[in-house]
């Protein structure tokens, strides 16, 4: 099971990436911060990223962005691998491998857009869809690590978002909250627009099914996608597509054992371990 945690660490094929270079630079997270701490459990990260996937599917023009652009549907494992990779160089990366980064981002989402079945047309640079996508990053896997690795303080919580503000600008979601109170009130203001789908149901059957972790792991991957719904907020939770769909009963003990386990254990050379050697060489 080490293996395949330490797996979820590791950019996907064709995009390694030395976090340990160029010595002294700077990312664009500070180092002594929250997401640095955050970002380096892969139980938390796949819990968490699962959470935001979740709620940027109730919301129609992202939900429409994310499954009729993206490859999700026939490659699963690999595009939740890249994302993850594209969350790690926002928190590890050398400031300018970021920025490069987020530029080739912000160009290919520049040839997204469409209508959604309801004829209402979206383009995936527009600001408000921007923002709600990093809203619902920052919250997953800030809300993951709280509830099953370590609990964080009120202050923790809003550095978490405050931290995330120099990416999700470059992104160009310059209205992203910047703290849990925004989180909150982005979250009561954009809930009435929020709803169920068939694409909804089939994120859930596909993330139960698909061979993202190794066949004989593949109930903890269950497990792991239930534990992103139990901390998915209202009103999307009870919506139908995933009503009852949140841990069972010892479950939520169960996770925090494997988080926090996955927290001591060896993982080897992360870009957690990478970078930190490299803003050590100042």
């Amino acid at each position: 099971m080490l293996d395949a945690v330490r797996d979820l660490m590791q950019p996907p094929a064709g995009m390694a990436f030395d976090f340990s270079q160029p010595a002294g630079e700077a990312a664009l997270a500070p180092h002594d911060g929250v997401s640095w701490q955050v970002f380096a459990n892969p139980i938390g990260l796949f819990v968490g990223g699962v959470t935001a996937v979740l709620l940027e599917l109730a919301e129609p023009s992202v939900r429409s962005g994310v499954w009729d652009h993206s490859s999700f549907q026939r490659d699963p494992g690999t595009r939740l691998r890249r994302t993850g990779f594209a969350a790690m160089m926002t928190v590890y990366g050398p400031r300018s491998a970021a920025e490069k980064m987020i530029a080739h981002v912000v160009r290919m989402h520049g040839r997204v857009k469409g209508t959604t079945p309801d004829g209402v047309a979206y383009q995936a640079n527009d600001p408000r869809l921007l923002d709600w996508v990093q809203a619902t990053a920052s919250f997953g896997f800030t809300e993951a690590y709280h509830r099953y690795v370590r609990a964080l303080s009120d202050a923790e919580k809003d550095a978490a978002f405050a931290e995330s503000e120099p990416a999700a600008r470059l992104y160009g979601a310059t209205g992203a909250p910047g703290s849990w109170k925004e989180w909150e009130s982005m979250l009561e203001k954009t809930a009435p627009g929020l709803e169920g789908s068939d694409i909804l149901a089939d994120f859930m059957r596909i993330m139960g099914e698909a061979p993202i972790l190794p066949a004989p792991l593949r109930p903890l991957q269950r497990l792991l996608v239930r534990a992103a719904v139990e901390i998915t907020p209202e009103p999307v939770r009870s919506l139908p597509q995933l009503r009852g769909r949140g841990l069972r009963w010892g479950e939520a003990t169960l996770v925090r054992t494997l988080a926090r386990g996955a927290a001591l254990a060896p993982l080897g050379d992360t870009p957690q371990a990478q970078a930190a050697r490299r803003v050590a060489r100042r």
